[in-house]
């Protein structure tokens, strides 16, 4: 009985190191957000969302399955929350655990939207859900919830540019 008990719980260490639990991987200042995204040959998608922020969290699926769908690509897509950086504990890493977010999840420190806002575009009013395309020096801005079928049309724009 014990050499049961001992194998199930080895079998289940095992299966737990195997689970990816998403949590906030950075948190930036815009400036080194943009350092990060400055590669010329990836192409970024950046989501700018809040947890707080219901079309945000509704949207959040296309960018898994634009996720799973790129993963053999230079496509890196990055999840920025807009969250206050005190409530990463207690709200972003439980939200991001609960709905199982595969993307990789960042959280942009900044508290003055005057301050990143038009270092993302000069475009944006900074309203979100707000989603950039950018490879190199090619940007797309789209201020709005997206599908995937968006998602797709905007990448393509921006690799055939």
């Amino acid at each position: 009985m014990a050499i049961k008990i001992q194998l199930l719980l080895t079998s289940l260490l095992f299966i737990s190191f195997g689970i990816k639990c998403q949590t906030v991987s950075h948190i930036y200042k815009i400036d080194d957000l943009l350092y990060r995204i400055k590669s010329k040959d990836t192409l970024y998608v950046l989501n700018f969302w809040a947890t707080w922020c219901k079309p945000c969290v509704s949207e959040l699926p296309v960018f898994d399955s634009l996720y799973n769908q790129t993963q053999n690509q230079k496509v890196k897509i990055l999840l920025v929350s807009l969250d206050f950086s005190e409530n990463i504990s207690d709200k972003v890493n439980p939200f991001l655990k609960k709905n199982k977010i595969k993307p990789t999840v960042i959280l942009l420190d900044e508290i003055n939207g005057n301050d990143f806002i038009n270092k993302i575009s000069k475009i944006w009013s900074g309203s979100i859900p707000a989603t950039l395309f950018k490879k190199g020096k090619k940007t797309v801005l789209i201020e709005n919830k997206l599908r995937f079928n968006d998602l797709q049309i905007h990448i393509d724009k921006i690799l055939k540019k």
